[in-house]
């Protein structure tokens, strides 16, 4: 089995001074916006749609001989542009292409101080993550940011990023995110499917249940966010819909979007109901007065027909973060129980 470089060596095997570990970001990331970062009309358009997350491509959605030029237009729109309330990124090329330095450079000697996150396309092992982290650092010292704090959204699109996905999301401190890029993953692994996402034919099951929870179980396993990728069907919402569901029912924190009309929809899919989100609270009300010196300190309690305890707690703070995070008001009320 080859070993990998904690992350405090390079590659080479030579030690830098690391990321400084601290408590990541928990950002909001029910919708992933991706923006060609050389289309000066869609990065300005974004800035408005009620997104949570935007990430400016100078991957994909870059033409090669529109890639060094998108650099300076990405630069500009994160220093000028309005994007309050949105985590910002960039997505860089991937390290075996000529590109990928002069991108994480550019783009962070010029917008540092506005950029939340470099979104690293492709990762097959933890080195490239390692390689990233170096570059982010000299660059941080070198302009007087602050060290560590610009993120890493590791990307997983092939078979060999899946396979080392666990030393992936242990690479570095700044990782925040394991994202899954369906489209090269398809490829990479001879899937018979044309339709990004969606099922191939002659396939029984789901085809994506092990890849999906396989990232899944890596990024929770490192407290990371675990995002789904993109639905290429841009105007069918109803199937963005339920494909997003598959994964939001796994646990994934969001998914990407690459229309505008996709943005309400996945806010809504990752989001809870407002009936989900007020049956969490009240089972923490109720949780903690059951607990309480009053309520007896019973380690278990009703909540109507419902038995609580620790466990039921730690379920319904994961419903009630996101629904506080959602900006849902409570509707309901925890009445102390009769005696």
């Amino acid at each position: 089995m080859t070993a990998h470089p904690s992350p405090a060596t390079t590659p080479g095997g030579s030690h830098f001074a690391a990321a400084p570990s601290h408590a990541k970001p928990l950002r909001p990331r029910r919708s992933c916006l991706a923006v060609p970062g050389s289309n000066p009309r869609f990065l300005e358009k974004a800035q408005g749609l009620p997104a949570d997350m935007v990430f400016l491509d100078l991957e994909d959605a870059c033409a090669p001989l529109a890639k060094e030029g998108a650099r300076h237009l990405v630069v500009d729109a994160l220093n000028n542009g309005d994007w309050t309330g949105k985590t910002t990124a960039v997505r860089v090329n991937d390290w075996t292409t000529h590109w990928t330095y002069r991108d994480v450079v550019t783009v962070v000697e010029g917008a540092g101080p506005n950029l939340d996150c470099i979104m690293l396309p492709k990762v097959q092992d933890a080195q490239q993550v390692v390689a990233l982290d170096l570059l982010l650092t000299q660059i941080e010292k070198t302009m007087g940011f602050e060290v560590g704090r610009i993120g890493i959204e590791a990307q997983i699109e092939n078979a060999k990023g899946l396979v080392n996905v666990d030393e992936i999301a242990a690479a570095s401190p700044r990782v925040e995110t394991l994202i899954f890029g369906p489209a090269d993953f398809m490829a990479s692994i001879n899937m018979r499917s044309l339709v990004v996402g969606e099922q191939p034919p002659g396939y029984p099951a789901d085809a994506y249940h092990y890849i999906l929870m396989r990232i899944l179980m890596a990024a929770r396993a490192h407290d990371l966010q675990a995002i789904d990728g993109p639905y290429l069907q841009i105007k069918n919402v109803e199937g963005y819909k339920e494909i997003a569901r598959r994964s939001a029912a796994l646990g994934f924190d969001g998914k990407w979007v690459l229309h505008p009309g996709q943005v309400d929809a996945a806010n809504e899919v990752f989001s809870p109901s407002q009936e989900e989100y007020d049956h969490a609270e009240l089972i923490l009300d109720a949780y903690d007065w059951c607990t309480s010196e009053a309520g007896g300190k019973k380690g278990s309690a009703m909540l109507g027909d419902e038995m609580i305890d620790e466990a039921s707690r730690k379920m319904a703070l994961v419903i009630a973060g996101k629904g506080r995070a959602a900006g849902l008001s409570r509707t309901s009320k925890f009445e102390i129980p009769e005696a």
